[in-house]
């Protein structure tokens, strides 16, 4: 269960259903996970939308790049929704089982081409340290060049705050899917 409401098509303010008909008709073709909960802001959830889709869609990045990236992400976040979605896609854009089966278990995946074992490094830096070293940068910049790498660190960061909220207010899984892996643990108080 979540922690909030998520607004229905039928409960919706005007504003949250002019936001949300403008998702379902975009790339998307739904609305689900975090934007669920930023509908409870219309203006949050519209900005949100257009810069996910900016970075998803109209980067420089190929899309198996990517799904690599957001991948790293959600499993250095902890976030089994984001790894959910995004697993999906990521076998849509012809990743082996073997490569997501090593980012699962935080491996570094076989088989990659120089730019996408840059995009891995660089994201699982970037997500550990909060920033990346002289040496992953140099690599990521060479094989990349600079717009791809603030696309990238910007990616990343996007997908981060998508994790917090997925994981913050504890937006469920599909019924009868299972998480890849264990939930995150709250702190007592």
């Amino acid at each position: 269960m979540p922690r909030i409401p998520l607004p229905s098509p039928e409960s919706m303010t005007p504003e949250q259903r002019q936001v949300h008909d403008r998702i379902v008709a975009g790339r998307r073709g739904k609305i689900q996970g975090p934007l669920r909960a930023a509908l409870h802001n219309p203006a949050l959830a519209d900005r949100w939308q257009a810069l996910g889709e900016l970075l998803r869609y109209d980067t420089s990045l190929t899309r198996r790049e990517s799904e690599l990236a957001i991948l790293v992400t959600g499993r250095a976040c902890h976030s089994p929704f984001e790894w959910y979605a995004h697993r999906l896609e990521a076998e849509r854009a012809g990743l082996s089982e073997a490569a997501l089966e090593a980012l699962l278990a935080q491996r570094e995946p076989e088989g990659l081409d120089p730019r996408e074992a840059a995009v891995v490094a660089y994201a699982r830096e970037l997500n550990r340290d909060d920033s990346v070293s002289d040496a992953t940068y140099a690599r990521a910049l060479e094989r990349l060049g600079a717009r791809t790498l603030v696309e990238l660190t910007a990616l990343v960061g996007y997908y981060t705050m998508v994790a917090m909220t997925l994981n913050a207010h504890e937006i469920p899984l599909p019924d009868g899917i299972e998480p890849a892996f264990p939930l995150p643990q709250h702190a007592p108080a």
